[in-house]
């Protein structure tokens, strides 16, 4: 990993969502060629990271996590990130915060001391604003991603106080996501990560529990994808767009719909308790613009990987996406959250 960069929290309030505009004072240099949303085949404005990106010859076709350059560009538009954070709040289970709240409570010389959460993959750092809050006690996130550009959005939009008006602070890491240890977990209360299961592979899942049960901590992994998607009214492509963005997904020994599967086994192999809980976006009219993004995504995802289909998956989008427009489209995206609490290293919980 990287050395530690400790980002100083600014003194006006914190932004609930951040977005270009909530940090152009602070930002470091202009919005980049590379953030521009993309042109979709149709003349359509993609936001990057909505849907498949091109990779450089002889690259995986994913996120990139892992430090390879100054010169790269995000995976993932701060923009996109934003549109899809109230979705994301609003699937992840509630259901695994107890559980979790009792072992952090109960972690060897948790008393009086505060939590040190490691958020992997942090992007522009949506999950330290939903769970900070819900945490009691002081807290300090160190936030990892590869990407500078997101970690500043990440540090300046972090929450302020946690669940009991505790203070929370927080640093940024910029690093190879995929070499995480458990050196560098040394002391960490917790870890957790969204949508970045199933963006790894098998080698890096099995990786990151070992990570995780060596530093004793446990883990909440949340909005892994499902592989399944319900759309209404159904259609008779739904299952053929479906099987294609899914072989997509797995594309270069990726996890993609398995990730939750393999993880869950590496985890228990460490004699980790596991728990899972479904996490399914539910978009209606009132998510349009989000549901727009990730139908372009989706089955531009499915042509890319099946190109055959390419003419009649241009009149399955069209026909969806009038419905969206028309207010009619419901789809529900189904997402797993993990729970993994990995035994402390002194074995008294």
């Amino acid at each position: 990993m990287t050395k530690p960069a400790t980002t100083t929290q600014p003194a006006a309030a914190i932004p609930a969502q951040p977005g270009p505009r909530d940090v152009t004072d602070a930002a470091p240099g202009p919005v980049r060629d590379d953030m521009a949303p993309e042109s979709g085949t149709d003349g359509s404005t993609v936001i990057p990271g909505a849907g498949p990106a091109a990779p450089r010859p002889g690259e995986r076709d994913t996120v990139r996590l892992r430090d390879t350059g100054e010169d790269e560009p995000p995976r993932y538009a701060p923009e996109w990130l934003q549109l899809r954070e109230p979705a994301d709040a609003d699937a992840r289970s509630y259901e695994l915060l107890d559980p979790l709240r009792i072992r952090l409570a109960n972690l060897p010389g948790r008393a009086g001391g505060g939590l040190v959460v490691h958020d992997i993959g942090c992007g522009t750092g949506s999950m330290g604003r939903w769970l900070a809050p819900r945490l009691d006690g002081t807290q300090h996130w160190v936030l990892h991603d590869r990407d500078p550009y997101l970690l500043h959005f990440a540090a300046v939009a972090s929450p302020r106080s946690a669940a009991d008006g505790s203070h929370v602070t927080v640093e940024t890491r910029r690093g190879d996501v995929a070499r995480l240890t458990s050196d560098a977990l040394a002391g960490a209360s917790l870890v957790t990560a969204s949508a970045l299961l199933d963006v790894l592979t098998r080698e890096e899942v099995v990786a990151l529990a070992a990570a995780c049960a060596g530093a004793g901590c446990p883990a909440l992994l949340t909005l892994s994808v499902a592989g399944r998607v319900e759309l209404t009214a159904p259609h008779p492509m739904d299952e053929e767009i479906t099987e294609a963005f899914n072989a997509h997904q797995r594309r270069g020994g990726l996890l993609g719909p398995d990730a939750v599967t393999v993880a869950a086994e590496a985890f228990s192999e460490h004699g980790a308790t596991v728990r899972l809980n479904p996490s399914p976006w539910r978009l209606g009219p009132e998510q349009a613009a989000l549901t727009e993004q990730w139908l372009r995504g989706w089955v531009g995802a499915a042509v890319e990987e099946r190109p055959d289909l390419a003419r009649r998956a241009d009149a399955y989008l069209a026909e969806r996406l009038a419905a969206c427009a028309a207010g009619e489209l419901r789809v529900v995206v189904h997402h797993t959250d993990l729970l993994a609490l990995s035994r402390p290293v002194d074995g008294s919980a």
